[in-house]
C-alpha cells in the first residue's frame, strides 16, 4: 500500500486524464458522471457528512455551479438529493477512488464519513439477512470487543453487526475472524451467533485508507550525539552511521475524539488514567471505541498490547501485530527513511514496535525479536526506547526470565 502523499497524486492523475479530452467545464462534468456509473454498482453504501444512506443514482443538470448531484436515501426512507461531492464512500467500496477523484479536482480536500463522529457514537450501515449466508462461514473485521458481544464489520463492506458467542473476548480489533454462523437477528441492531473458526491478521481485506507521512529535514549522523569522544561507538550504531544521511518524516496520528483546543483531551491518557487507577474495564472501553472509530488509531492498540503486557504476552503480542502492520502498509516498499521520537506523531508506532519485540522475546522467538529492535534502532537512532541494551541479551539468546532476575 503507498501513502497517503502518493494516494492523493493517483487521484489527481486519475481526474486530470478523465477532464483531458473535455472541451469545457460542462464536458468536464458529463466526463465524471459516466466514469463514476461505470466505476461504481448503485445504489450502494455511502455517506453524508457521516450519517449512514443508500446511494440511489447520480445525475448532471448543466449547472456547474452545482456540480453532479446524487440521490441518496436515509434508513428511515426518506429519499432527497446533495450535491455528490457531500457524499462519500468507504475506502474499500467500490468506486470510491473515482468518487475521490471527482472531490480533489473540485479541491474539496475533507472527505465526510463515520470517522468524523465522536468515538462511541459512530454511524454506520447495518447488515441485514441478505448480507449474511448462514450455510457458509462468514469473515468479519473486528472493530471492538465487549464483554458479551464484538462490533464487527463484514469484509470488503462497511455493514455492521454484533457478533455474539462463546470465546468473543479473544478476539483482537484489527483482525479478520472466520466465524460459523448459527443465527441472525434484528434486535437493537443487527446480530450474530456463531462460532469464531480462526483469526487473521490481514490489512489489506481492512480496506483502510494509509497514514500520511509528513517529511522533515534529512537525518544526518554526523550531527548526531554519539557519545564522548574518548568513547567507543556501539557496533548496533556503525552500520547506521556508516549509512549516512537519510530522509526523516513524521507518521500522521489517528486518534478520534481528540479537542484541538484541549491538550488535556487525549483519549489514551485518560484511558491510562482510569487503568493505573484500577478502573481498568472502562479503561478498556475507551480504547476499544477508539479502534471503533479508526482502526488506523495505533496508539489505541499499543496501550491495549501494554494492559495485558505483564500477565498474558500471547495477547498483548496480537495488539501490538496490529498495530505493527497498519502502520507498516502506509510506509512505501524498500523505504530507508528515519522516524525519530522526536516527532510526536512516531510514538504510537514506535510503542507498538518495541512492545511487539519485547513480546517475540519473552516467548524466546529470539531470531524474530532481533530483527525488531535492529529496525527500532535504524527508524529511531537515539534510540529513546533502550532497545540497545536488550539486543545483546536478544542476540545471546538469554531468556526474558533470566534478565529480569538479573
Amino acid at each position: 500500500m503507498g501513502t497517503a502523499r502518493d494516494a492523493a497524486t493517483d487521484l489527481d492523475r486519475i481526474a486530470a486524464d478523465i477532464v483531458a479530452a473535455a472541451p469545457d467545464e460542462n464536458e468536464c462534468f458529463h466526463a465524471f458522471l459516466c466514469a463514476l456509473a461505470e466505476a461504481m454498482d448503485c445504489p450502494c453504501d455511502a455517506f453524508v457528512i457521516g450519517e449512514p444512506v443508500s446511494l440511489l443514482d447520480l445525475d448532471y443538470e448543466d449547472n456547474p455551479r452545482r456540480g453532479l448531484t446524487a440521490h441518496v436515501r436515509r434508513e428511515n426512507g426518506t429519499e432527497y438529493h446533495v450535491a455528490a461531492a457531500d457524499v462519500s464512500l468507504a475506502p474499500h467500496a467500490k468506486g470510491a477512488r473515482m468518487q475521490a477523484a471527482y472531490r480533489a479536482w473540485l479541491g474539496v480536500a475533507s472527505k465526510p464519513g463515520p470517522a468524523d463522529v465522536q468515538p462511541g457514537r459512530i454511524r454506520r450501515h447495518r447488515a441485514v439477512e441478505e448480507n449474511i449466508d448462514l450455510s457458509r462461514p462468514v469473515e468479519l473485521v473486528v472493530l471492538m470487543v465487549g464483554e458479551r458481544a464484538a462490533r464487527c464489520r463484514l469484509v470488503g463492506t462497511d455493514r455492521v453487526v454484533k457478533l455474539r458467542g462463546g470465546g468473543i473476548w479473544r478476539l483482537v480489533p484489527g483482525e479478520i475472524a472466520v466465524v460459523k454462523p448459527r443465527k441472525f437477528w434484528q434486535y437493537c441492531g443487527p446480530n450474530l451467533s456463531g462460532e469464531v473458526e480462526s483469526t487473521r491478521l490481514d490489512v489489506p481485506a481492512l480496506g483502510l485508507e494509509p497514514l500520511n507521512l509528513r517529511p522533515w529535514d534529512e537525518w544526518d549522523p554526523a550531527e548526531h550525539y554519539w557519545g564522548e569522544e574518548d568513547e567507543p561507538v556501539g557496533a548496533w550504531a556503525r552500520p547506521i552511521i556508516a549509512r549516512g544521511p537519510r530522509p526523516m518524516f513524521e507518521m500522521e496520528q489517528v486518534l478520534p475524539g481528540l479537542d484541538p483546543q484541549d491538550i488535556d483531551s487525549d483519549p489514551t491518557c485518560e484511558a491510562v488514567e482510569l487503568w493505573e487507577s484500577g478502573d481498568r474495564d472502562e479503561a478498556t472501553r475507551k480504547l476499544m471505541e477508539l479502534c471503533e472509530a479508526d482502526l488506523r488509531c495505533i496508539d489505541a492498540h499499543a496501550h491495549l498490547g501494554s494492559f495485558r503486557f505483564e500477565h498474558g504476552p500471547k495477547d498483548a503480542i496480537r495488539h501490538y501485530s496490529v498495530g505493527v502492520a497498519i502502520a507498516d502498509a502506509s510506509l512505501p516498499g524498500g523505504s530507508d527513511l528515519v522516524l525519530p521520537w522526536g516527532r510526536i506523531d512516531n510514538r504510537p508506532y514506535l510503542r507498538c514496535l518495541h512492545g511487539y519485540g519485547l513480546c517475540l522475546w519473552r516467548l524466546e522467538r529470539f531470531d524474530e525479536a532481533e530483527r525488531v529492535f535492529e529496525r527500532l534502532l535504524w527508524l529511531n537512532p537515539t534510540d529513546n526506547q533502550g532497545a540497545r541494551f536488550v539486543l545483546g541479551d536478544v542476540r545471546s539468546h538469554t531468556s526474558w526470565e533470566k534478565r529480569r532476575a538479573r
